[in-house]
């Protein structure tokens, strides 16, 4: 297993730290992020868009049933990255997850920005067109603290999240898009989350919106939200014909 930087400088987190309790009985004995689609684990699917995309050092939090999850994955040797891992012993919610994590995401001076997402969706973007993004972020935009990826609302969560205008990340209520769980954040958007403390991601991110400090682009391909057992038949179904044809 890794236990240093390499040289690339692209890091990337998977969330998979839920219960998935939406998925029971699915998830009784199985980490949601282990459920397969087609040939794979919802997981892996993200490892593999990662590590086409160059992002070669992986932190995986986990929680419920981890041991499962490191046992699947290992050090990520057979995928040809390197995988540490973020155990969590509490609920720790989205921000503080990913602060528990940050000694593992940034460089020591804690000034690298980073790729986080979500472990239990599908998605089709190419994540190395936000190579140039963290570039940017980290040589440039200090005040920028995050970029997200915003997708058309599913038909389960119509309202939508958040408003994209003029490039930046809004809490208006006007043409509302749903956060697709994948985004960009510098460490300092989580200086006041401690390492161990339960923080929730979304009034970080409005707090922050309201400096002008989220940025954020449109991605109109496919994306699934797998939360529920009728969705996850869906994707594995999906894939399953693909696979054929």
């Amino acid at each position: 297993m890794a236990t240093h930087f390499s040289h690339n400088p692209y890091r990337a987190m998977i969330l998979a730290a839920g219960q998935g309790k939406r998925m029971r009985p699915l998830t009784d004995n199985l980490p949601k992020p282990l459920l397969k689609a087609g040939k794979y684990a919802l997981i892996e699917y993200q490892i593999f868009n990662l590590a086409r995309a160059g992002f070669m050092d992986i932190v995986i939090n986990h929680a419920y049933l981890g041991a499962m999850i490191e046992e699947a994955l290992g050090n990520g040797n057979q995928y040809g990255i390197h995988i540490r891992y973020s155990p969590e012993t509490s609920v720790l919610e989205t921000a503080g997850g990913i602060a528990n994590a940050m000694h593992l995401l940034s460089n020591p001076q804690q000034t690298m920005p980073f790729l986080v997402v979500n472990g239990d969706i599908y998605c089709e973007f190419d994540y190395a067109l936000l190579r140039a993004t963290l570039d940017s972020m980290q040589a440039h935009t200090k005040q920028r603290l995050a970029h997200l990826i915003l997708v058309d609302n599913p038909e389960h969560h119509p309202e939508g999240d958040f408003s994209l205008q003029h490039g930046y990340v809004t809490s208006a209520e006007t043409k509302r898009l749903t956060f697709s769980g994948i985004g960009l954040y510098r460490p300092q958007f989580f200086h006041t989350v401690a390492s161990g403390e339960a923080a929730k991601l979304a009034p970080l991110l409005r707090q922050a919106m309201q400096n002008n400090q989220v940025t954020g682009e449109y991605f109109p391909g496919r994306w699934i939200d797998v939360g529920t057992p009728e969705r996850l038949q869906q994707l594995d179904n999906r894939l399953k014909t693909q696979a054929q044809s």
